[in-house]
């Protein structure tokens, strides 16, 4: 539906489909018959470009070219990425189950979009091992700091379980909201409630 509205309507807007082979656990053979997405571009007439989605040049070339098109003829514009998920979907997924890890490792090893990034760099001389460790190690560190900043912090107010989609409440909201906080208030000596922020110390950053 997107892409049609964007058609007829010459929305100078870009899709990115980052195509990685698979919908959880269906591999993209199972999911849909034709050569991948972005042929789905020309049946809604508009322009579709393909691009290898672990070659990080391509992809900004792709976009840039992209964005051109649909500024200078304002009209919509399809990128499909081809890449490969090389982790699991989620935490509660295992992919070893409906894939071969010697096909996740061979990706692993020989179109890993990180590894072909660092090596052209090095190739460059822009980038070297000594480097790399320097800067992993930064990362970590800065990790490590963040987290136990977000430990040592009370959660945000009950009251942002009701307040994270809808910039004015409705009702049935509302009436969820007050339902909760009056059980609350009934035992408040059942849901530690002293670990959250009160709502009249709370900044919330998305207005700041």
């Amino acid at each position: 539906a997107a892409l049609n509205f964007a058609a007829t309507l010459r929305a100078p807007a870009l899709f990115f489909c980052r195509n990685n082979g698979y919908a959880i656990s269906t591999p993209t053979n199972e999911q849909y018959v034709g050569d991948g997405i972005v042929c789905r571009a020309q049946g809604y007439g508009m322009r579709g470009i393909r691009v290898d989605g672990n070659d990080f040049l391509a992809v900004y070339e792709a976009v840039h070219e992209a964005r051109k098109t649909a500024l200078e003829q304002n009209a919509p514009v399809l990128i499909e990425a081809m890449t490969y998920r090389l982790g699991h979907h989620s935490t509660s997924d295992d992919s070893t189950a409906y894939r071969d890890l010697a096909e996740m490792k061979d990706w692993e090893a020989h179109n890993n979009p990180l590894t072909r990034a660092r090596l052209y760099l090095e190739g460059l001389g822009e980038w070297d091992s000594d480097r790399e460790a320097e800067m992993l190690n930064n990362f970590r560190k800065e990790c490590l700091k963040s987290l136990h900043n977000a430990v040592d912090k009370k959660f945000p107010p009950i009251s942002q379980l009701f307040t994270d989609v809808y910039d004015d409440v409705p009702w049935h909201l509302e009436e969820q909201r007050e339902e909760l906080m009056a059980h609350l208030s009934r035992n408040p000596d059942k849901y530690g409630i002293d670990d959250y922020v009160k709502d009249e110390d709370y900044e919330d950053p998305r207005y700041m």
